[in-house]
């Protein structure tokens, strides 16, 4: 399934929120390694709240991202350059 497909339907609920610019909320859960940790805290800017927890059995972090994003296609963007980092899953 291409990314387009993928984000299609988050892209139109976002649109029809209507309010933006706006903060959005990001989830992701990567596995418990620093370089990886690196290249997730490089999605977002500087400005960025960023929450990380550790999971139960320390395999995991569990990622919260607040943001000012300007659109919803800022959003997908920032989604579709998540996937390049191996092992990463947005919720």
């Amino acid at each position: 399934m291409s990314d387009d497909n993928l984000y299609s339907g988050l892209l139109e609920k976002l649109k029809q929120q209507g309010n933006w610019p706006s903060v959005y909320l990001f989830k992701l859960i990567i596995p418990n390694d620093n370089q990886k940790l690196a290249l997730t805290q490089k999605l977002f800017g500087a400005e960025a709240h960023v929450t990380i927890n550790k999971s139960r059995t320390g395999k995991y972090l569990s990622i919260s991202v607040k943001e000012m994003m300007i659109s919803p296609e800022e959003i997908i963007d920032r989604y579709t350059k998540a996937t390049e980092i191996e092992g990463l899953i947005a919720l």
